[in-house]
């Protein structure tokens, strides 16, 4: 069955790609496997030079990568551009920070001299979504490859162009043959792959079902895993923030990506006496919203990714209205071709309903009362997600609570949440386990080798 690129917002069919045979798969397996002991061998400083090309090629071809992520997912092309941009800049952040990342770490012994060395572990294999189809990448690739790893990429079936994008983008950087490549495979493919003695790591981005599987299958198999699953968001509003400026924030913080974000802000929960003057500013925030062409700069929201996706944001908004969740602006798809769904607020949400429960991936936001600082930090806890969270207070010692007591991997204080080469990045509890970005993405997939020299 064909690999097939289709334009979210007209329904064409962009290109068809023949997934890989088997043989094919095994030949670049074996291909990883031996540019790997050849790549293990070259300097860091010879890997950070590559990759600063890496950023200058994605900054010389933005233009036509962004609008090819477009067509591909419907993300607005102002949204893609800032996308290969970001990528660019995470190139530069790894290849200048490297050196300092992975250096011989000392330690205090007596009578001896001791450190721990940071190697390389080998192939590891990158299962990745497409809703940010170049950046969830890249901040796996960055890291792996500086500290001298090679990527197998096994990317979402409806973003096959991006896939190969990526895959040229470390080819024109002079990586050497074999350190970075593309799989076009399908699904129940990567348990082979998974399962070859020859990958010694994966990492995943998507779905806590996926990760449960990639994660159990790893584990079988005693390698390594990062994986970055689903998130419910929480965005806490106080009596002391700025509310204009929270209002603002909420509103990009939903829809960002077409509200196709793990991170993006989901359940925004708001003290009882700002809840209607918030409420009121939040509405007519998200009803402003225009909605349409993604290639057009004057729009806001383009469409979902795939019509499957669509079918099941409509179903779970639907059948949480039909459990008592009350509707305050949209809440239904929008007529005509492509798989656009209104922005939508939803408010009253009953236990157990799905906007209770589950994460809604699209411009759905799920409004909460709390009557005290103790139940906002109890409903922002009630989920079995934990990525990031969001909270807007002034209040020091609010603050403090927050922090300490939210589960979840980040926190972001009066800000809206954002990965940044320069923070770790991942969660807690069903949102996965590990770090991206940062030093400490940098040594996810190292031999932390412990040396002790009389």
């Amino acid at each position: 069955m064909a690999i097939t690129s289709i334009n979210p917002t007209t329904g064409e069919t962009l290109a068809e790609y023949a997934p890989l045979t088997e043989a094919e798969l095994e030949a670049k397996i074996a291909l990883a496997s031996a540019a790997f002991r050849e790549y293990r061998r070259t300097t860091v400083e010879s890997r950070a030079a590559m990759m600063i090309r890496a950023g200058a090629w994605l900054d010389a071809e933005k233009a036509s990568i962004a609008r090819t992520m477009t067509l591909e997912v419907g993300k607005t092309l102002k949204a893609s551009l800032q996308e290969v941009e970001k990528c660019a800049d995470c190139c530069r952040f790894g290849a200048d920070h490297a050196a300092a990342f992975l250096a011989d770490e000392p330690l205090e012994i007596d009578g001896a001299r001791a450190f721990i060395r940071t190697l390389p572990l080998g192939p590891v294999l990158a299962v990745m979504p497409w809703n940010f189809p170049l950046w969830q990448v890249i901040r796996f690739a960055v890291p792996a490859l500086l500290a001298g790893n090679v990527g197998l990429l096994k990317h979402a079936e409806n973003v096959p162009q991006c896939a190969l994008i990526l895959e040229e983008t470390f080819r024109q950087a002079g990586f050497p043959e074999g350190i970075f490549q593309n799989l076009r495979i399908e699904t129940p493919q990567v348990a082979s792959v998974l399962e070859d003695a020859r990958v010694v790591a994966a990492t995943l981005t998507g779905s806590e079902r996926a990760g449960s599987a990639v994660g159990a299958l790893a584990g079988k198999h005693l390698k390594k895993t990062v994986l970055e699953l689903g998130g419910s968001d929480p965005f806490v509003v106080m009596p002391s923030a700025d509310l204009d400026r929270a209002v603002d924030t909420a509103v990009r913080a939903r829809t960002q990506n077409n509200g196709q974000s793990c991170i993006a802000a989901k359940r925004f929960i708001v003290h009882e006496s700002i809840a209607e003057e918030f409420t009121a500013k939040f509405v007519a925030g998200m009803a402003a919203l225009r909605i349409g062409d993604p290639l057009l700069d004057s729009t806001d929201i383009g469409p979902l990714a795939t019509p499957k996706i669509l079918e099941q944001l409509e179903s779970q908004v639907d059948q949480s209205v039909a459990a008592g969740a009350r509707i305050l602006t949209g809440g239904h798809r929008l007529a005509g071709p492509g798989n656009f769904y209104a922005p939508t607020i939803l408010a009253d949400i009953p236990l157990g309903s799905p906007a209770a429960t589950e994460e809604l991936f699209g411009p759905v936001a799920l409004l909460f009362v709390a009557a005290s600082l103790d139940a906002a930090i109890d409903i922002a806890n009630d989920t079995p997600y934990g990525l990031a969270s969001s909270v807007w207070t002034s209040d020091s010692e609010e603050q403090a609570r927050f922090i300490q007591e939210i589960e979840a991997g980040m926190t972001f204080v009066n800000g809206m949440v954002a990965s940044d080469p320069r923070l770790p990045f991942g969660g807690i509890k069903h949102s996965g386990y590990g770090r991206e970005l940062s030093r400490h993405g940098l040594r996810e997939f190292v031999n932390l080798k412990t040396v002790w020299i009389a």
